[in-house]
């Protein structure tokens, strides 16, 4: 049975709303892969922040419209899985992690910002470090000339006290 229309809209409404405030849509044929093998990606899924929905690729067509992701729209054939994320590297990671594992799930598009993207960008993309360990490496970075600081800082008064300390060992060596 098919949706009313009333459901259709309150679909596109939703997926429009998700669509707001992505950064990337995925695109993915998930023609003949098994029910746990789809609960498995959406969990994955889930843990990462990635929304997934498969739908009718009419409806998918007027989500888009007026979004970034609008020229998606000539990808959208075929039975397809969507995937919306708000960190498009988490999301390129899991749908690409999961194709690897299983071979009829293939990548067929992607999207960001007014810029389409091919299967090869979308696993190239994958390959990226995430928000979370770029942060770490920056955080890493600008943290690491005031480490050094403190350490040369720290060197001055342990260098003095190692000299004293050197100066009494002679004095009591000289003395007994």
């Amino acid at each position: 049975m098919g949706l009313s229309l009333e459901q259709k809209q309150a679909v596109v409404s939703e997926v429009s709303a998700k669509l707001a405030n992505a950064q990337a849509l995925l695109v993915a044929e998930y023609r003949g892969i098994g029910v746990e093998k789809v609960t498995q990606l959406r969990a994955s899924a889930r843990k990462s922040g990635l929304y997934l929905r498969v739908l009718k690729n009419s409806l998918a067509r007027r989500a888009v419209q007026g979004t970034p992701f609008e020229k998606l729209a000539d990808q959208m054939t075929g039975p397809l899985m969507y995937g919306i994320a708000q960190d498009p590297v988490a999301g390129a990671k899991v749908m690409s992690d999961f194709a690897k594992d299983n071979e009829l799930f293939v990548i067929k598009a992607g999207a960001m910002e007014n810029a389409v993207m091919s299967a090869k960008d979308v696993k190239a993309l994958a390959t990226l470090p995430s928000r979370d360990e770029l942060l770490a490496m920056l955080m890493g970075t600008m943290l690491a000339p005031v480490a050094k600081l403190v350490r040369t800082m720290n060197e001055v008064p342990g260098r003095f006290v190692r000299t004293v300390a050197a100066v009494r060992d002679q004095r009591e060596k000289a003395a007994a």
